[in-house]
């Protein structure tokens, strides 16, 4: 079996490639934004996943995968406003292409030290220069917050923890914490009744009141608590806790404070928005997601901690197959010491292509665009008739509710799912629903910089026609 191509060959096939992904990426606004298979389309993909014994033609390759791709989320897409969407730069797969082109091999500095160098500089430049953190600090790049989030569990258990005390062990979150946090706790042996949820305030931030009351009284009642998850840009709502009390909470109690920053730490490249981060650079980890709101391809995200060398100390191996890549100096780092990862991709260069090509000024204009975009949704929906805003645009995210005074909530519940999956079936934009208060709302999260504010404003109109429609 050749596992080469000839340089004519390649190239030819390279274009080919290459050409039906421009113009995918090219006509992503014309597209429909949700498209989801059913059971007929189920059954013709599962025929095209299984390889003939021949070798197939590049063209008909390319027309299959177009079929594929098609049933997806175009999480990209300018009106996908669910979950937290991902629309990535072209300049990121551009740099995700030209990374699986050199294909290095980012576990040890032997194998790769050019772009173990580039991710090195970008983790402290990150770390240092953007939040404040001391020389100490550094990471790595991984595959994303939930992983990031288990690295950063496992450090704060490794160093809080004897192992008699880990049966005991108590982890504080609020009602707002992602899942990936609770699912991080299982994989590292903890049980359900080990993690705390906290009320949240009117902002949908922990409160820290009934924070340190409960710690208080599970320290009294012989429990050991010893990690504090602080919520920095939550996917509900957009909130950001109060880092700066629960810092002090953490000092005083001698607990780990770790940031999930997976979505908001972003915002420090915001002059205009960067303060709302104030006392992240007080915490022991963070993590961030690059395939967020710095527009990478999914794959890009990020653990910081407070001092590198906890990561070493938790995830340092040896073996004799390992034996001519030799643990170097800190400065010439071997990544595979920094997390669970053995073989792992150069995530961080497809980022470096990214801010290269787009610089910096750029970026930051694209995140402020999101608030604004938010902002303009709210404002458009407070001229209207019956929409209630349960949490107010924050970092690009909004939520509301269409509650006319003469139905039931069972029933506002109901006609707001109906807003939401109507306005999906119409093409207007994918306004997914959440829970907030017990109550089902509609969600925006706004961080396409390509939408114009005309466009939202038509959004939002269209969602009062439909919502009118249903209620008659």
């Amino acid at each position: 079996m050749a596992t080469t191509i000839n340089p004519a060959d390649l190239m030819t096939l390279g274009l080919k490639v290459l050409q039906q992904c421009v113009e995918n990426r090219t006509t992503t606004s014309e597209q429909t934004a949700i498209r989801v298979a059913g059971p007929d389309d189920v059954d013709h993909l599962h025929s095209t996943a299984i390889p003939d014994r021949e070798p197939a033609s590049i063209d008909n390759v390319l027309a299959r995968a177009a079929k594929i791709f098609a049933f997806r989320a175009r999480m990209d897409h300018p009106k996908f406003f669910g979950f937290i969407p991902s629309p990535s730069s072209d300049y990121s797969w551009l740099g995700d292409m030209l990374n699986a082109a050199y294909n290095p091999h980012a576990g040890s500095w032997f194998q790769s030290s050019g772009p173990s160098s580039i991710e090195k500089s970008l983790i402290h430049w990150m770390a240092r220069d953007l939040f404040s953190l001391p020389d100490t600090a550094g990471g790595c790049f991984v595959s994303g917050g939930s992983m990031a989030n288990l690295i950063a569990l496992m450090v704060a258990r490794d160093q809080m923890l004897s192992d008699d005390s880990r049966g005991k062990a108590l982890v504080y979150v609020s009602e707002q914490t992602h899942s990936s946090i609770g699912k991080a706790l299982r994989i590292l042996g903890f049980r359900g009744n080990q993690l705390r949820k906290i009320d949240c305030d009117n902002n949908s931030c922990i409160s820290i009141s009934n924070l340190e009351r409960q710690i208080i009284q599970d320290r009294g009642e012989g429990g050991y608590p010893f990690l504090i998850v602080g919520n920095c840009g939550t996917t509900n709502t957009g909130s950001i806790d109060d880092f700066v009390s629960l810092a002090a909470i953490a000092s005083a109690h001698r607990l780990w404070l770790h940031a999930d920053g997976a979505y908001g730490a972003s915002i420090v490249l915001s002059a205009k928005h960067k303060n709302l981060l104030r006392g992240v650079d007080l915490c022991d980890s963070m993590t961030w997601d690059a395939h967020k709101w710095l527009f990478q391809t999914y794959g890009c995200g990020i653990i910081i901690v407070r001092n590198q060398n906890l990561l070493v100390e938790s995830f340092q191996t040896g073996a004799e197959y390992t034996r001519d890549a030799p643990d170097g100096p800190e400065e010439c780092p071997n990544f595979w010491n920094y997390g669970q990862e053995l073989t792992r991709p150069a995530r961080a260069m497809k980022l470096w292509f990214s801010l290269h090509m787009i610089g910096l000024g750029a970026l930051e204009t694209a995140i402020d665009r999101g608030f604004e975009l938010a902002e303009v949704a709210q404002q458009a929906l407070s001229k209207l008739k019956y929409w209630d805003i349960v949490s107010s645009a924050k970092l690009a995210i909004v939520c509301f509710r269409y509650a006319p005074p003469h139905i039931s909530e069972a029933k506002r519940d109901l006609l707001n799912e109906q807003i939401s999956k109507a306005a999906i079936r119409e093409s207007i934009g994918v306004t997914l629903t959440t829970r907030l208060h017990g109550k089902t709302v509609l969600r925006i999260c706004s961080i396409h910089p390509d939408l114009q504010n005309a466009d939202m404003v038509a959004i939002v109109e269209n969602l009062d026609r439909i919502a009118r429609g249903l209620s008659i």
